[in-house]
């Protein structure tokens, strides 16, 4: 008569070296020194847990542990003294919590083969979990976790939801893999002239403190069209020197950019954009301390900065390039006889 079937519930571990068989072929001793030294660890760590092996195979192993929890510090910790003794081998480990065949002291069935599926999804020295054991020990251990989705495991009819374990090591060593090389600082080189950062010289290219300004160098053709926009900005706005000029500026600057970053939902962009359009009107020149520029009114400008901002807030198409074309010819056409209301520009 037959023995029956042995079953328990138990947490699979399965582990397995990167690359072993090359690492044999290159250099056998110091190889199988690694292995042992690994075996060792692992050894010592699944008993201090509370596992016990149940397979060992080739460069592999199979243990189980009573405790879910136990089994994943255990896993932790394997990889983690691996990775500061420099081991020459990097491990796999996957985890499963499921329903086993025992053979003995050996474990069978979809449990193990799980676990062991997901050993291989795992990188070199990392750790998957499945579903069933990110549900035991996600609120019980603090550590990461990243859910990597629903994977195919061969021989296995159903996909299973899979989750990385990111530990500090982890997340540092993928990172040493993706992170850009930068050369270190070069020692000083007398015969390089120094290169002038670019911020520095376009706002200084442009003071007009004291003493005589020098005569302006012809711009190149990459560079001339920025440095042509912010000689405009710093004429036309005069520098923000009161808290009302800041508040005007940066007040409708925010809102839009509130309005353009949720979508359009920030509604209250629509009434600030509004009030800023009607006191920039009446108090362009006074309060806000606006100037002209390319003699076009302060008023003219003010209006088609707001038929821009409408433009960015409503719809892609750049429709406020013609209106505002036109207000500038107007502009233009209106600055030769004087802006009512402006103060007479100062004679050198």
């Amino acid at each position: 008569m037959s023995n029956p079937v042995t079953r328990k519930l138990t947490t699979i571990l399965a582990a397995d070296a990167e690359r072993y068989s090359a690492a044999m072929e290159a250099d056998e001793v110091a190889t199988y020194a690694a292995l042992k030294a690994a075996r060792a660890v692992f050894f010592k760590l699944i008993d201090r847990h509370g596992g016990r092996v149940a397979n060992t195979a080739g460069d592999g192993l199979i243990a189980d542990f009573p405790s879910v929890v136990e089994a994943t510090h255990c896993a932790i910790e394997v990889q983690q003294e691996l990775a500061a003794d420099h081991s020459l081998l990097r491990f796999r480990i996957g985890i499963h919590l499921g329903d086993v065949i025992c053979d003995g002291d050996d474990l069978l069935g979809d449990g193990v083969n799980l676990a062991s599926r997901l050993q291989t999804m795992a990188e070199p020295g990392g750790i998957l979990i499945s579903r069933q054991v990110y549900d035991q020990v996600h609120n019980k251990l603090t550590i990461g976790f990243e859910y990597l989705g629903e994977k195919s495991a061969k021989n296995l009819p159903e996909e299973v939801s899979v989750y990385r374990i990111t530990t500090a090591a982890a997340t540092a060593d993928r990172f040493e893999k993706v992170k850009p090389q930068v050369r270190p600082a070069q020692a000083n080189k007398p015969d390089r002239p120094a290169r002038p950062e670019k911020v520095a010289h376009v706002w200084d290219g442009d003071r007009t403190d004291q003493g005589a300004q020098p005569a302006p160098a012809a711009p190149s053709e990459g560079r001339s069209a920025a440095h042509s926009v912010l000689q405009a900005a710093k004429e036309a706005f005069g520098g923000l020197k009161t808290p009302t000029q800041r508040l005007y500026l940066f007040g409708v600057g925010g809102a839009v950019l509130l309005n353009l970053v949720t979508g359009g939902r920030f509604w209250p962009a629509w009434p600030v954009l509004a009030l800023a359009l009607v006191y920039g009107q009446i108090n362009g020149n006074g309060a806000l301390g606006f100037k002209p520029f390319m003699s076009i009114p302060v008023r003219i400008w003010i209006l088609a900065l707001f038929l821009i901002c409408i433009n960015l807030m409503t719809t892609a198409f750049p429709w406020a390039i013609f209106p505002v074309a036109a207000l500038v010819l107007g502009g233009r056409v209106m600055g030769g006889r004087g802006e009512p209301g402006a103060e007479p520009e100062e004679q050198a």
